[in-house]
């Protein structure tokens, strides 16, 4: 049946993947030190371009909004991994027919996730902040995180969630199999 406690799990853990795709995951903000600048840029799994960035360097706005587009970041190895867990949560809902199957997406779905939050954390809010740094030549860089950060720390609790509910149907249908 599809309207167990597991398949609302999975549908939770699909949209918060499917959420880091709306919300950015962080801001950075740096001080350009020769003009007084405040530049502000953001690290989103859908690129953003702001075609205006130079003219405002050079009209010496207050802010200027960093170009991710720009910068020439490349960003699909996170989109291809936030993709392919949303994915996996959507197809682990329909598998309820087969429990032990279903564990066994649930799995690799957690696997995918954490391969995520490692990408996520450890190469690209890094490198992206490296890469604006070295494009404005900024001092002091702040890095502000956002829901698009915490999305797949959430969605890791989920398929843990989902993953112990199958387990527990599982165990439920084995006893019941026992008694006959």
């Amino acid at each position: 049946m599809i309207q167990r406690i597991q398949s609302f799990w999975l549908v939770l853990a699909m949209c918060c993947m499917v959420l880091c795709f709306m919300v950015p995951v962080a801001t950075y903000q740096l001080d350009l030190p020769t003009t007084g600048q405040k530049v502000e840029a953001e690290l989103n799994l859908v690129a953003k371009d702001n075609p205006e960035m130079l003219n405002q360097i050079a009209n010496l706005d207050p802010v200027v909004v960093y170009s991710q587009q720009a910068s020439g970041f490349r960003i699909w190895p996170l989109i291809v991994m936030a993709a392919l867990t949303a994915l996996v949560a959507l197809v682990c809902i329909f598998m309820y027919k087969n429990r032990v199957r279903q564990m066994r997406v649930a799995a690799v779905g957690f696997l995918l996730n954490v391969a995520y939050v490692f990408l996520l954390f450890f190469w690209a809010v890094d490198a992206y902040g490296k890469t604006v740094m070295q494009a404005m030549q900024g001092a002091d860089l702040q890095v502000t995180w956002f829901v698009g950060a915490y999305a797949p720390i959430v969605s890791l609790l989920f398929f843990v969630l989902a993953h112990r509910g199958i387990k527990k149907d599982e165990a439920k249908v084995r006893a019941a199999d026992r008694l006959r």
